[in-house]
């Protein structure tokens, strides 16, 4: 299969360009995770919701983002895309914070990851035949020294795995010793908030080693509002602080 034809493939995964720098060996870029066109610039309210907004316009006029600091309030997933909910803010809630589920709570890295279901999905062959296979194919995961001291983000999707998929995901991870080689965890805060106690039990559990730093309810990914974390960028976790700095 082509590099063209697989980089197709796993574009719905948020996989391809993030991953694909441990692929093209030789290759050095850089990425940024956490927003996308449809969902975040045109949010159906009036305006971009401000946090989110606030790190769009960073990267738009700076080119980079410089710390990633946490919300004060989060927002209910829309179930009416329709043209009467055209200025209709979210349902609002305040949040917490950046927590520190277990670990120091300094630490750094350079930080990878992504979408847990899409990671899932690396490993497993259960909604594409050929997923894992590709994947093995290309090197696109990067093998356990690929991930040494580095720093995982996982964050799942708008279709809110249930705990036994999340925790079969972080099973495949442990099996590919990427809990021996990150230095910490980022976990993003769910789409409301579904299975929130359920997955932080299970990444205790699962990783198994309580001086391994994990740090939750992070602003990123498919629950909303959302920052724009760099990839590739060495990143300085500091929980008491609450931020997340770059550079």
């Amino acid at each position: 299969m082509s590099w063209e034809i697989g980089i197709r493939r796993l574009e719905g995964f948020g996989l391809s360009v993030h991953f694909m720098p441990h692929a093209l060996k030789g290759i050095e870029f850089y990425t940024f995770y956490g927003q996308s066109f449809l969902a975040d610039v045109c949010e159906l309210d009036g305006d971009m919701l401000p946090y989110t907004k606030r790190y769009f316009e960073e990267l738009i006029h700076t080119g980079t983002i410089r710390e990633v600091t946490p919300s004060d309030t989060w927002y209910e997933s829309r179930s009416d895309f329709g043209p009467g909910q055209i200025c209709v803010p979210p349902v609002a809630h305040p949040d917490r914070g950046f927590e520190l589920l277990q670990g120091h709570g300094t630490f750094s890295g350079k930080i990878l990851g992504g979408c847990i279901d899409s990671i899932y999905d690396v490993f497993d062959g259960e909604r594409y035949t050929d997923m894992s296979v590709l994947c093995r194919k290309y090197g696109l995961f990067p093998t356990a020294e690929g991930w040494r001291g580095r720093i995982l983000l996982l964050e799942s999707s708008e279709e809110k795995p249930s705990p036994e998929k999340y925790r079969r995901a972080l099973r495949y991870l442990k099996g590919a010793g990427v809990f021996d080689s990150v230095s910490g965890i980022l976990a993003g805060k769910p789409m409301d908030e579904a299975f929130d106690v359920e997955y932080r039990r299970a990444l205790v559990e699962v990783v198994g080693d309580p001086s391994l730093p994990i740090l939750c309810n992070l602003n990123v990914g498919h629950a909303t509002p959302r920052c724009i974390i760099p990839f590739g960028v060495l990143a300085h976790v500091d929980a008491d602080a609450q931020r997340i700095t770059f550079g």
